[in-house]
């Protein structure tokens, strides 16, 4: 009698390189996936084609998707079973898009919350990308197969679009492509704005004081937190009326350790101006082993590029096999390929 071996589950996931990755990025969701690649085929991805929707400065750019990679290696992330890649280093990702495009009815697309809220920003300036980035982003994660998709709360409407996606396409060609689960992260580790109590810690938050960057040095630490908005309320409590204390407390219990109870009790009788500083070294000792890392991996010559380019391999191998069959299924003939030295089609 033969024991069965277990199916291996595939997730797939993303950021985009614009900004920096900040602590909020890394405990909602990068710490998440460096947990999921012991359980799970992983595939994790810097999403440079998702970042020319708005305008970018070349050369910032190609800086932001390197440093977005190389981050991802100093977070945790084990190229030796995870693959990491850049998304336009695999042509099948925009390929896919647009035989997604032939598919996908356009009043889909409109009713998506985050293009309408973009859209209202840019008025005229609002390009096709960004009311296509939904069709990109299904074509992302159908490419390769993933039983799971691991996102936030605010990525779910899309989600849902790339599932819905994926069901137009099986009902019309075939069941050639697998309908995802949705993974949301627990919320335990949300992060907010250092400004605003209300709003999550975000990269594209015009003010930098907002957030805590993974690379951001001791000084600039101390002077985000001496600066993050408060209260005047003497004694800190973990109160959900009190957003901006709330958010602090939060913050120094998931990087500490420490129950709510026991900061309560140091705290509960002190002023901001007490706990502040307490707060930066907290946080200062916290990233010291990431922006280490992170050291490394750039001080190492060739090392980030060897890791890209075998990801890109990988990825592109698995990519490859899903844009087959579609192609396949929809009518398109296999590529023909042209020798120049046998001068013959082939």
């Amino acid at each position: 009698m033969t024991t069965a071996v277990p199916i291996t589950k595939r997730i797939f996931s993303g950021a985009q390189p614009t900004g920096q990755l900040h602590l909020g990025n890394y405990l909602g969701a990068v710490r998440s996936w460096v947990i999921a690649q012991a359980e799970y085929e992983s595939y994790f991805c810097v999403v440079d084609l998702h970042a020319l929707t708005m305008p970018q400065k070349p050369q910032e750019l190609r800086e932001a998707i390197r440093r977005t990679a190389a981050l991802y290696l100093a977070c945790g992330i084990d190229p030796k079973v995870s693959t990491i890649f850049i998304q336009s280093h695999v042509p099948a990702h925009t390929e896919l898009t647009w035989l997604f495009n032939c598919i996908a009815p356009m009043n889909w697309l409109e009713r998506m919350i985050q293009y309408k809220e973009k859209a209202i920003k840019l008025g005229e300036d609002v390009n096709i990308a960004l009311f296509d980035y939904p069709v990109l982003q299904a074509a992302d994660i159908l490419l390769y197969q993933p039983h799971l998709v691991p996102v936030g709360e605010d990525q779910r409407q899309h989600l849902e679009l790339t599932r819905d996606i994926a069901r137009r396409f099986n009902d019309k060609f075939g069941n050639t492509l697998r309908i995802p689960e949705i993974l949301i992260r627990q919320e335990g580790a949300r992060v907010m704005s250092l400004q605003d109590g209300t709003s999550k810690m975000s990269k594209s938050d015009p003010s930098d004081l907002s957030r805590i960057n993974l690379l951001d040095t001791p000084e600039a630490i101390r002077k985000k937190i001496s600066k993050a908005k408060s209260d005047q309320i003497l004694g800190l409590r973990f109160d959900a009326n009190r957003p901006e204390c709330y958010n602090l407390l939060n913050i120094y219990a998931i990087l500490s350790g420490e129950s709510r109870e026991t900061i309560e009790a140091e705290f509960g009788e002190a002023g901001f101006g007490k706990f502040k500083p307490r707060l930066s070294e907290v946080i200062v000792e916290y990233l010291k082993p990431f922006q280490s890392r992170y050291a490394e991996v750039v001080g190492e010559t060739g090392y980030l590029d060897t890791v890209l380019r075998d990801g890109s391999e990988r990825a592109s191998y698995v990519a490859n096999q899903t844009l087959k069959e579609v192609r396949e299924q929809m009518g398109l003939i296999p590529p023909i390929s042209f020798s120049l030295e046998e001068g013959s089609v082939r």
